[in-house]
């Protein structure tokens, strides 16, 4: 980038160009976002997506360069360090997400947007502009046109930041140009959201510190805890099972069938209401490339890598994106259109990753969770993750808790993958005795004290073979 003052103009205000603003302004660049909805801090109800959302290392990383990380973990955000299973008979398990300290943290959409266009009011190189819908974007040029209040308003500008979402407007002016991919593909499920209201005396209707989820293999519920001790529910489900429920009676015998326990933390007239009262919604993932147009035109976020929800990555990794380009612009001050480049053709690989890995966490979300083979496979990484900690990530833990690139974190995976597939076939070829005196005489040699370390596994070889009889 140049020493000459640049203007940039960011379309869309949610969370990913809210941030993006923040960082450009923080840069000395003249920016400009434009919103086609009102300020929503100005707003009774924003319709639209989820109220909550599953905050984690990636995100928090680029909020740390804005000061409020700190504020989101520590005074905001309800740590959730595992997840609550509810099979169907009614008892509940925990499946921690990693070590005793890490979590993720169930922050609100609207608390965290609104957080960060007070953050950008203090730079006074930032302008928003609200009600500001863009109906032209020339990318050679960097021309736009606006429409506000059924006038138009040209614009031109140095560089334009598309943050407008997984319909985004901007990539759509991008596909107008020769080359450019794009796909997207919606899975046959929906989504609907419910609520769990706070107790009679104002506390949380279950525990709070956990994400709770309840599997049934082609569908799945799950309930992330709000501050007001409310849980924001979540089901999906394919289409045609919700189409299948047409009144009260088909409705209450679903629940009474699949969720039973929900009935009375729901309440039996508020799930009626609320069910009833919103249509399911789709749910769409979009890949494209390259991401860049020159040093003129650039998409991030849902605009450039469209997720389903499942993963809990679609803020984190629209928000890296933010961290990502910063260090690339660092990288070529002199030069935005490498900056562009590189970032482009680096980013691309691991967002398309991340979408990937998003549709997998369904299928282990709503089925394989409830599985022995899950259960075991997880103490399994968490015990080689304690005795090998850099040379052995589980696949959550380093999607989750680590900045590793998201197409490596699959190529880890893999490896852990081939090499337990190998090693059964060596215990298979080999006496048990000698493979675990092997284990055991490699744990001690690391840690003398590693008999201690095991007392955690009491409990699950307890109970596991009551969970394989269930």
């Amino acid at each position: 980038m140049s020493d000459k003052k640049e203007k940039a103009v960011i379309v869309g205000g949610g969370l990913v160009g809210a941030l993006e603003a923040c960082f450009l302004a923080k840069r000395g660049v003249e920016v400009h976002l434009y919103e086609y909805r009102d300020d929503i801090r100005n707003m009774e109800h924003v319709a639209g997506k989820s109220i909550n959302l599953s905050l984690s290392v990636r995100g928090r990383a680029a909020l740390a360069h804005l000061g409020l990380d700190l504020h989101l973990t520590q005074d905001y955000g309800i740590p959730m360090r595992a997840r609550m299973i509810h099979p169907i008979q009614g008892h509940t398990y925990a499946v921690p997400y990693g070590k005793e300290d890490q979590c993720i943290y169930s922050v609100g959409r609207r608390y965290l947007n609104e957080l960060l266009l007070d953050a950008g009011e203090k730079f006074p190189n930032l302008h928003y502009h609200f009600n500001y819908k863009l109906t032209y974007l020339d990318v050679e040029s960097g021309e736009m046109v606006f429409q506000s209040h059924d006038v138009e308003h040209k614009i031109q500008s140095d560089m334009v930041l598309g943050c407008d979402g997984a319909f985004s407007n901007v990539r759509k002016a991008l596909m107008r140009k020769t080359r450019f991919d794009f796909s997207q593909e919606y899975i046959p499920h929906a989504y609907l959201e419910l609520c769990i209201p706070p107790t009679q005396g104002g506390e949380f209707a279950m525990p709070p510190n956990y994400l709770h989820i309840w599997p049934r293999g082609n569908f799945m519920m799950i309930a992330l805890p709000n501050q007001d001790k409310s849980f924001t529910v979540t089901l999906f489900m394919p289409f045609e099972t919700f189409d299948a429920i047409t009144d009260d009676t088909s409705l209450l015998d679903f629940f009474l069938a699949n969720f039973p326990d929900s009935i009375p933390l729901i309440g039996q007239a508020r799930l009626i209401e609320d069910y009833f009262n919103i249509k399911p919604s789709p749910l769409v993932s979009i890949k494209c490339s390259p991401y860049n147009y020159q040093d003129k035109v650039l998409i991030l976020g849902d605009a450039a890598h469209a997720m389903v929800p499942f993963y809990g990555q679609g803020m984190n990794c629209g928000m890296e994106d933010v961290l990502i380009l910063d260090q690339y612009l660092d990288k070529y001050p002199q030069s935005r259109l490498k900056a562009f480049e590189e970032y482009s053709r680096t980013r691309n690989i691991d967002a398309k990753a991340m979408c990937d890995l998003a549709m997998y966490n369904y299928i282990e979300m709503r089925d394989l969770v409830a599985k022995p083979s899950f259960w075991i496979r997880k103490r399994l990484d968490s015990f080689l993750h304690w005795l090998m900690p850099t040379s052995w990530v589980p696949l959550y833990t380093s999607v989750t808790f680590s900045r590793m690139r998201y197409h490596q974190c699959i190529a880890n995976r893999n490896w852990q993958d081939q090499t337990l597939s190998g090693l059964a076939s060596v215990f298979l070829c080999l006496s048990g005795g000698s493979v675990v005196a092997l284990c055991v005489l490699s744990a001690f040699v690391r840690n003398p004290h590693w008999l201690e370390r095991l007392q955690w596994l009491r409990e699950p070889l307890a109970v596991f073979p009551q969970r394989v009889l269930r």
